[in-house]
């Protein structure tokens, strides 16, 4: 599809989309049948290329399934000043005892987030998650590849855990499929779930 094509349709979609939401705040049923007058709202536009009209049509009233709420979570990843700035930083007046802004705490346990992934996305296929806990003075300083930065490992897994904790979320660890081993994501799992220590 040329792009001034794609661009018109893109568009014409927009306009639609914005007749959706305007209808949906002045009459309570987007795109469905009017219970009073027995009309259908609909939006239209030509597809590209074609000429043929495409029509959408939403029933609000009609539930298909309840939506998991863990759909609604997050994640947080060694990036920027997510981590280190961002929820962590110890020594600053905004942060507790573990070095965690209180001021973010206090938004994402008002957001609610049911579920947050950690160590993010591109970040996690080069993260040893070995180098992130044990005593702070003896975790390594490393290069991260994904994003070309120094990860101190101050903030790692236990970390993590606590602070999922705090905010009132559920923690859902991602393993490294890129530079790890099955071996070490198993490990992960017994180091999370073992009381009496590991190995």
């Amino acid at each position: 599809m040329p792009s001034s094509d794609r661009r018109r349709f893109l568009q014409q979609a927009a306009s639609a989309g914005i007749a959706l939401s305007s209808s949906s705040l002045l009459s309570g049923s987007v795109f469905g049948e009017s219970a009073s007058s027995g009309a259908r709202l609909s939006a239209h536009t030509s597809a590209p290329n074609t000429g043929d009209v495409v029509r959408v049509y939403v029933d609000s009233r009609r539930v298909i399934a309840p939506l998991d709420r863990n759909l609604f979570g997050s994640f947080l990843e060694h990036l920027g000043r997510a981590i280190y700035e961002g929820i962590y930083e110890p020594g600053s007046k905004l942060a507790d005892a573990n070095g965690f802004r209180k001021d973010v705490l206090t938004e994402i346990r008002q957001m609610g987030v049911p579920i947050i992934r950690y160590p993010g996305g591109n970040f996690v296929s080069g993260y040893n998650w070995l180098d992130g806990v044990g005593p702070k003075e003896s975790r390594p300083r490393v290069l991260d590849k994904a994003w070309d930065s120094i990860n101190t490992n101050q903030f790692g897994t236990n970390e993590f855990m606590a602070w999922c904790k705090a905010v009132g979320t559920e923690p859902l660890m991602g393993l490294n499929l890129g530079t790890g081993t099955p071996e070490e994501a198993a490990a992960l799992v017994e180091y999370c779930h073992t009381d009496q220590g590991t190995e």
